[in-house]
């Protein structure tokens, strides 16, 4: 399993903290842990890359580093991260419609749907706004035996979701050994068949899909709209997300040359989902 890189931030207010989230998302990042004045974010070591992390951080911080003391970091080998998370891990809650928690907290009454998601060293769990907002829009769709992608998994709670909305076949793929190990055990966890796990960083175009859901960032998204638009059947829905509003315009001048149909925008705080159609 890949060896993770902690990066350690002194951060002057929450505001500071969710600009350099939301920036460093973008560039490989996929986990934070915040404490007051202080954010550590998480990235495989094979995409790390100091230089790039510095210029973002003096950016938002307004400030140079010539002496690089703007971060520290740190080597973490993969590992259970239950003991550390689960002191802090609060059931997330979306209106009546679904209930994501952890093996250890009791059942959520009131829910339609209840998802048991154990999160380990892969980043999912419905608290971050981009997670929160897709699952908020899959209560709109019709899942009833439709064909899914989930790209990039990571606990698997989309695909979970999907095949407790109907789906019939779901394809969930991940680049991380360690996501494709966590999703494994929460699929299970949650009695769900016919979801299908494979580790891979492109999507195959060997099946195509009436629903598409992406939540990663700009730049993977970018990179692989012809894939999507040719995994796409005509009239899939796809679900875009993990990127900031500011990115809105470029994505959707992305999607019309790919060859899809921009539907509309949802937004909470600085983070928006995008709904888009195949042609």
């Amino acid at each position: 399993m890949n060896r993770y890189i902690q990066i350690t931030i002194e951060t002057t207010d929450s505001d500071e903290s969710d600009m350099l989230v939301a920036r460093l998302s973008q560039s490989g990042f996929e986990g934070f842990e915040e404490e007051p004045k202080k954010l550590h974010a998480y990235i495989p070591e094979s995409l790390y890359n100091a230089v790039q992390v510095e210029k973002i951080i003096a950016e938002i911080k307004g400030v140079a580093d010539p002496y690089h003391t703007l971060f520290k970091t740190a080597y973490i080998e993969p590992r259970n991260w239950n003991a550390e998370w689960e002191k802090d891990f609060e059931p997330v809650v979306v209106e009546n419609f679904c209930a994501i928690r952890a093996h250890f907290h009791p059942v959520i009454p009131g829910v339609q749907y209840d998802l048991v998601i154990t999160p380990k060293m892969s980043f999912g769990t419905g608290h971050h706004a981009t997670t929160f907002m897709m699952i908020s829009i899959m209560k709109d769709l019709d899942f009833r035996n439709r064909t899914v992608l989930d790209f990039g998994t990571g606990t698997g709670v989309l695909a979970i979701l999907a095949r407790k909305l109907g789906a019939d076949n779901i394809l969930a793929i991940d680049y991380d050994e360690w996501s494709i190990v966590n999703a494994r055990e929460n699929i299970e966890q949650n009695n769900c068949s016919n979801i299908y796990l494979e580790q891979l960083d492109e999507i195959p175009l060997t099946q195509t899909f009436e629903i598409i859901l992406a939540n990663i960032n700009l730049n993977v998204i970018t990179s692989n709209l012809s894939s999507i638009v040719k995994t796409s059947l005509p009239g899939a829905t796809v679900l875009l997300s993990g990127f900031l509003k500011e990115n809105e315009s470029i994505l959707i001048a992305a999607l019309e040359e790919a060859g899809l149909q921009y539907i509309s925008t949802k937004q909470s705080g600085d983070w928006i989902v995008i709904m888009a159609k195949k042609m």
